[in-house]
């Protein structure tokens, strides 16, 4: 069923490991995609969130099974009650099964060519010369197999086990990892079941925010994203519904999904002689909110197209595959690292200073600042506060 070498093995099969097999095996290469999880897509480990902008990277041609409920807006609340609209007047994104979705992705990548393997976990690494070969992998917990390959490309998330065993340095700095913990819940009493809702506050969610993603009329992605608190993600989210029956009274928990998220951190090398790393294990997401769908894919096509020029002029060095670096920091990295700055500063602000941004910001600005534009609008608000001068000098 497995050859025994192919030109590219991936190692994950999230959406960052599909977009790089499907666009190599559709670029000629033979690919094998490995998952050591039995089901690819399973446990989610995500809020589910897709904007209109990341579907047309993420999800061009999705079937409707992939979707649980469309989305147009969001409403941001401050500590105070106050909040913040964006209301889009159309469809702005959707919130997916990520279940379904993930395995789209893997059927995608499997009719494009790429070989894919569920229940199949990469125990080490080969190398020959310094150069990664290939993998030792054990299929169903069976005996171990040697696979070898041009190239591997580690996807396996944010622990990345593949990485450390290559010799890449890619553990993050706890800063720079969020605690995460979600809900899936039913027979909510929602405000809005066609926006996603935010909620700030060092009280409720210190250095992080609460999510509601609405999957349903009455059902919900319900979570929490925090940094370095004094007690356990789960601890502030449990408080959260409890102080909101009006919401949360006679809701049940349907699912229970937890995790960590990076949240900054990028790499500035993210290659070896015959390696190469992307998507959560490059620590690729969004600082702000912590999406890493788009991020991944992204990642993932530009490595490919890298991967495919190195392996047709005979050449997989680390000086060769470097070409990867450059671009993504030129396409991706440089706008990322902006909202990294954001994401630092956000996180030195008092509820009382959220609670005035609340009333300065329109929903767009909110939207724009999130992706790393308009930060010198935010800066100037800021700097009407004599005490945040310093602060906002960071974001020019």
């Amino acid at each position: 069923m497995i050859k025994d070498s192919y030109d590219v093995i991936v190692v994950g099969g999230g959406p960052g490991g599909s977009s790089a097999a499907k666009n190599l095996a559709k670029l000629g290469h033979s690919v094998l995609m490995l998952e050591k999880r039995q089901e690819i897509g399973s446990p989610k480990r995500c809020a589910e969130g897709l904007s209109m902008a990341s579907v047309d990277v993420v999800g061009k041609g999705m079937p409707k099974r992939c979707i649980a409920k469309g989305i147009n807006g969001a409403i941001v609340y401050a500590p105070d009650g106050n909040s913040v609209t964006v209301d889009y007047g159309k469809r702005g994104g959707y919130v997916i099964e990520r279940k379904v979705f993930d395995k789209w992705l893997a059927y995608e990548a499997s009719r494009a060519g790429a070989k894919v393997m569920a229940m199949t976990e990469v125990t080490d690494i080969l190398k020959d010369g310094g150069y990664v070969t290939g993998v030792k992998a054990s299929i169903c917990g069976e005996e171990e197999i040697e696979i070898k390959a041009k190239v591997v490309v580690a996807a396996d998330g944010v622990e990345s086990t593949v990485s450390r065993k290559a010799g890449l340095e890619t553990v993050n700095k706890l800063v720079n990892v969020d605690s995460g913990f979600q809900y899936e819940m039913s027979n909510l009493n929602l405000e809005d079941d066609e926006k996603i809702i935010i909620y700030v506050g060092n009280e409720i969610a210190p250095r992080g925010y609460i999510w509601i993603f609405p999957k349903g009329h009455d059902v919900a992605n319900v979570g929490i994203g925090i940094s370095m608190a004094e007690k356990s993600a789960k601890f502030y989210l449990d408080n959260f519904i409890a102080d909101n029956p009006e919401i949360f009274g006679s809701a049940s928990i349907i699912e229970v999904n937890s995790g960590g998220i990076p949240v900054g951190g990028f790499l500035e090398n993210m290659v070896l002689d015959g390696f190469l790393v992307v998507g959560d294990a490059a620590h690729q997401v969004n600082p702000i909110h912590g999406g890493g769908l788009k991020e991944a894919t992204i990642a993932g096509e530009i490595a490919s197209k890298v991967i495919s020029g190195c392996l047709k002029k005979g050449d997989v060095s680390k000086e060769a595959l470097s070409d990867y670096n450059q671009i993504w920091w030129e396409e991706r990295g440089k706008k990322l690292k902006k909202v990294e700055k954001l994401r630092h500063v956000m996180e030195k602000l008092s509820d009382g200073n959220l609670n005035m941004l609340a009333k300065a910001l329109s929903g767009d600005a909110l939207v724009e600042m999130t992706r790393g534009n308009k930060l010198v609008t935010l800066a100037k608000i800021l700097m009407k506060n004599p005490r945040l001068i310093t602060l906002a000098r960071h974001l020019l």
